[in-house]
């Protein structure tokens, strides 16, 4: 019986591998992943997609040293201008004259806290402010005489009785 079926493995096997060979017109009709010579077959030939590409290209022609600078320049201004000409015409099929409402824009999921005296802090998640040390927001407070917690707006610590600095 484990004969049999070893023998029964062996044939398929054998047979999978010959079947492009014996058949060869029902394996060029199997369709493949990519193309022989590595290109994409669904390859973006866009305008856009091309210039962008090309742009890739002599970036990395010029960082491996194939391409001197003067020549990396005048391909990047032709290449930039073709990227931009085609998101122009891109962009002006997809425009709807008809509504003209600005875009909202939307929230950021980084808090910036405000400090009363110098506004918006430019750190995300900051809890003092930068310029003044003031606390930020719901950062708590310790006090620098005992370390206990203080209440957000305390101007005397409640454990240990200290002024607590602003």
């Amino acid at each position: 019986m484990e004969f049999a079926l070893a023998a029964l493995l062996a044939i398929s096997a054998v047979w999978f591998t010959l079947q492009p060979i014996l058949h060869p017109a029902a394996a060029a009709a199997r369709p493949e992943h990519s193309g022989g010579d590595g290109e994409d077959q669904e390859e973006d030939m866009s305008p856009r997609a091309v210039a962008l590409r090309a742009l890739k290209e002599i970036e990395f022609d010029r960082a491996t040293g194939k391409l001197s600078d003067t020549d990396y320049e005048a391909l990047k201004r032709q290449y930039t201008g073709l990227a931009l000409q085609a998101l122009r015409d891109a962009g002006s099929g997809m425009r709807d004259t008809t509504t003209t409402r600005p875009a909202a824009h939307p929230v950021s999921p980084i808090s910036h806290p405000a400090c009363p005296t110098h506004g918006i802090r430019p750190e995300p998640g900051a809890e003092f402010c930068s310029e003044c040390g003031r606390r930020l927001g719901d950062a708590p407070g310790y006090c620098a005489h005992c370390g206990t917690e203080l209440a957000r707006d305390a101007r005397y610590c409640n454990a240990c009785g200290a002024r607590v600095a602003a």
